[in-house]
């Protein structure tokens, strides 16, 4: 046989393989899906059914980049995750053409005045630049994106220290002076991945002016990594201030209220939301997350969904008490709202005894978290936009509004819903996805399972390589620039020349029929309801 006969064989029999392969494959598929007994659909219809569940699969992916409108999408809609990319890479949010809002829909809008701030007239600090990198387009179409990043010294828009928020300025010996009003809510290392923390605490700490908050997971080295400044988050396991036995240990909590980087403490009640309580499988308790949060590595965690060492106002606000004296720093409490009443006893406890938390978080019910069940993600706690307001208004009718600062928390992404989160009470606002996706969060919404495509939400290291820190970081400090920026412009336009001065009148809402209500007449109407129906 010459070459050419060996030619001819070989590509009989490949052509056979060709053939008899995928018809081998699906006789294979066939006689298993019709014999399994767990999906009817596969049952019924062998191999042709399982294109039902690959669409299904598929489905969040399609819907995101293909099918949904770029204002439809939740937790948040395709131009929501524009806008804190695009603030982050480019650290600009120009628009053109205009809004693609929905005016006709119900919501809150900001009240311009005739007579805008010039640029000269607002209180801003912008003497010390920032040295950061940013990326300039060279060309876009189709197939291919090329572009650059580049060095820029860039305004950091901080508040001048006459407007500096001091929180536990008449109580603690080491006040927390904060010159921004923005700064990064709880996120725990282990829920997020050592690249991902540490780009964000590098990104905060080149930003300067705001804090990143650690998360019930304990403090890491990885957030110390850009020397930010930290509210170290104490939940009701005591990460990384306890003892072997799981009790509240003061000697670790006073080494670490001596860190510098360490500004102030914050409790989180009733795990937030996670009111089951926390769940880490033993098989993510590494010896570095065991080291972290005081616990035995490769043990499985199941954190209660409140604290041991106080179960009342009085009991909780003796143990901030201590915290306080033993630490010197701040000491604030997470919660989300929905018992009024509960709220009302602790902020009248607070005129009482004179006693209390220096900061109150207060996470809307819509805000994120690494994992939960769906009823306890979709009905529990009030969102932030009637929450805010109602504290707000609690602590002004006891007289104690001066000495508690509030940090408001849920889906603020943007200068705009920021602005009118301050205009309805909060001092200081937290952000957690907007700072996920600046540092590369593809909204994949697969956080609980450790699988992040992005490498974020995973401590998977394959997954991880894929974030480069040293790329990430200048865009977590672009975003939260960026978001100052647009609340300094937003206050222009109100005729106001801080941001910190932004105030319920500055703010409207309009329902469907167009009707335009202040925001002081909705909690009046809503008090007046109150009162009719305890007279």
């Amino acid at each position: 046989m010459g070459l050419t006969d060996y030619l001819v064989i070989a590509l009989i029999i490949f052509i056979a393989l060709l053939v008899l392969i995928p018809i081998a494959l699906f006789v294979y598929l066939y006689i298993k899906d019709d014999r399994q007994k767990q999906h009817a659909i596969l049952r019924n219809f062998p191999v042709l059914g399982k294109a039902r569940y690959i669409t299904e699969k598929i489905g969040p992916e399609l819907r995101q980049y293909l099918f949904h409108n770029d204002n439809e999408g939740k937790p948040f809609s395709r131009k929501e995750y524009q806008d804190i990319v695009k603030a982050g890479k480019y650290n600009e949010r120009l628009i053109g053409f205009g809004s693609t809002r929905d005016f006709n829909a119900e919501g809150f809008y900001i009240r311009n005045t005739l007579f805008p701030k010039l640029r000269d007239e607002m209180k801003v600090d912008n003497i010390e630049k920032i040295k950061t990198r940013v990326y300039k387009s060279d060309g876009e179409n189709l197939f291919t994106r090329k572009e650059h990043s580049e060095e820029r010294l860039i305004d950091p828009y901080f508040l001048r220290d006459e407007d500096a928020v001091i929180m536990g300025e008449r109580t603690c010996r080491q006040p927390f002076k904060v010159k921004g009003l923005i700064g990064q809510s709880a996120m725990s290392f282990g829920a997020l991945g050592e690249n991902a923390i540490t780009a964000l605490s590098k990104g905060l700490g080149l930003a300067g002016g705001t804090w990143m908050n650690t998360g019930e997971g304990g403090l890491s080295q990885h957030h110390l990594a850009g020397k930010p400044d930290i509210i170290m988050q104490i939940g009701p396991d005591l990460f990384g201030v306890r003892k072997p036995n799981g009790d509240f240990s003061w000697e670790e909590f006073k080494k670490k209220s001596e860190m510098e980087e360490i500004k102030a403490f914050e409790l989180k009640l009733a795990q937030g939301a996670k009111t089951r309580g926390g769940h880490v499988e033993g098989e993510k308790v590494t010896e570095e997350i065991a080291k972290i949060r005081l616990v035995e590595p490769g043990k499985t965690i199941n954190s209660p969904n409140r604290f041991y060492e106080f179960d009342d106002v009085p009991s909780m606000f003796d143990f901030i008490e201590k915290l306080r004296d033993v630490g010197g720093k701040p000491v604030g409490i997470k919660i989300v709202i929905g018992d009024l009443d509960a709220l009302e006893n602790m902020v009248s406890y607070i005129k009482e005894s004179g006693k209390g938390p220096d900061f109150i978080t207060i996470d809307g019910g819509e805000g994120g978290t690494g994992a939960t069940f769906q009823e306890l993600a979709d009905s529990v706690g009030l969102p932030i936009q009637s929450a805010l307001p109602v504290v707000d208004e609690m602590l002004k009718k006891y007289d104690v509004r001066e000495r508690v600062k509030l940090i408001a928390s849920g889906k603020l992404i943007t200068p705009d819903k920021i602005a009118i989160a301050l205009a309805m009470g909060a001092d200081l606002v937290n952000v957690a996805r907007g700072f996920m996706i600046s540092v590369g969060c593809i909204m994949a919404q697969v956080c609980h399972t450790n699988n992040c495509p992005a490498g974020v939400a995973t401590t998977n290291k394959k997954l991880q390589d894929g974030l480069s820190i040293e790329e990430k970081y200048f865009r977590v400090c672009n975003y939260v620039v960026s978001q100052r920026e647009g609340l300094y412009n937003l206050a222009a336009a109100a005729g106001i020349d801080s941001p910190t001065k932004f105030e319920r009148k500055h703010i409207v809402h309009k329902d469907e029929l167009g009707r335009i209500s202040p925001l002081e007449d909705i909690l009046h109407a809503a008090k007046r309801t109150q009162l009719q129906k305890e007279g």
